[in-house]
């Protein structure tokens, strides 16, 4: 728009010296050059005026999208930038092959246009040489305007089909492949691996300190043989029986083995030891709704102590029908 006019005008003047050359100024080459020259010369200021406002509009655009960017290290030299393996993959990958065969398509496309348009602007071609200054000027920049605007239809045509293209293959690059989504689930989540190490590792620490523990246990709670829980009651500093330890089948064993060397009391109660199992974690005080069997338990082991000191009649335990409630049995 700013540019239009001066352009114009360059053009209107280097075309008609162009248009108007003498038989001599043609066949002398030195003069012919000079002729060119300075009709070129005509274009050359409002042409890079042109190029300037373009380039200051790309800087501009380049600024508001995301900053410009002056890194060095881009210009560090590199070994792996210089390896021929790494060319090769890139010349002949099958990015470099779309992009040869999209190129050759638009190439194709854009001659078939020109060469359609040179066939038929042929007589008026030949009619420039024919017709007077300056009817030849004007019908000279008609049959170019056409051209360009016909050129430049094609070229939409070429846009519109490679655009949709670009945003297809760019969404299938961004895409990850299964292999990728392991690896990055392998960074995120850590190798499966050693997470089943460390879970494993956790667990027997955790054992460890359950059989540390497990010393303080005032009574062994058994199923009698799938099932132990230990259970820990120090009326001064705990407000209700607390699970200690806990295990089944071989570490149900284990935790009997310990009590029996502690001289731990052990009670057979299959109820109460599966409704304490699965109820309670560790180090935990049991449910409200335990209160009362455990409560018997206690009592029980108070009366067997009692009865093993002084003798008397031994107590007795109705395991079978302690209060457990329904949503507790399992």
């Amino acid at each position: 728009m700013w540019f239009g006019e001066a352009l114009a005008q360059g053009l209107f003047t280097a075309m008609q010296r162009l248009f108007s050359l003498s038989r001599e100024e043609i066949f002398d080459v030195g003069k012919l050059f000079d002729i060119i020259g300075g009709a070129l010369v005509n274009l050359l200021l409002p042409l890079l005026m042109i190029l300037i406002t373009l380039f200051t509009a790309a800087l501009i655009g380049a600024a508001g999208i995301g900053g410009i960017n002056f890194s060095a290290e881009a210009a560090m030299p590199k070994l792996s930038k210089m390896n021929p393996l790494s060319g090769f993959k890139r010349m002949f990958g099958m990015q470099s092959w779309v992009e040869l065969l999209k190129s050759i398509l638009k190439v194709m496309l854009v001659a078939g246009v020109a060469f359609y348009l040179i066939e038929a602007s042929q007589k008026d071609l030949f009619q420039l040489s024919l017709d007077v200054y300056p009817q030849n000027i004007f019908h000279a920049l008609d049959i170019l305007l056409n051209f360009v605007l016909l050129i430049s239809c094609s070229l939409l045509v070429v846009v519109a089909i490679d655009i949709p293209f670009q945003i297809w293959q760019h969404a299938n690059q961004l895409k990850m492949t299964k292999q990728e989504v392991k690896d990055e689930y392998k960074d995120t989540e850590g190798k499966p691996e050693v997470k089943g190490r460390i879970r494993m590792l956790q667990r027997e620490a955790a054992q460890r300190r359950m059989m540390a523990a497990l010393p303080q246990a005032d009574v062994i709670i058994t199923n009698p043989e799938h099932f132990s829980v230990a259970l820990r009651y120090k009326q001064n500093t705990d407000k209700a029986p607390v699970v200690i330890a806990k295990g089944v089948d071989h570490m149900a064993l284990k935790i009997r083995e310990i009590a029996r060397e502690y001289d731990i009391a052990i009670v057979p109660a299959p109820p109460l030891a599966r409704a304490l199992y699965h109820t309670t974690e560790l180090e935990q005080q049991i449910p409200d709704g335990l209160f009362v069997a455990v409560a018997q338990v206690l009592a029980f082991v108070f009366q067997l102590k009692q009865y093993r000191r002084k003798g008397g009649q031994r107590p007795k335990l109705n395991e079978e029908n302690m209060p457990i409630p329904p949503d507790m049995r399992y």
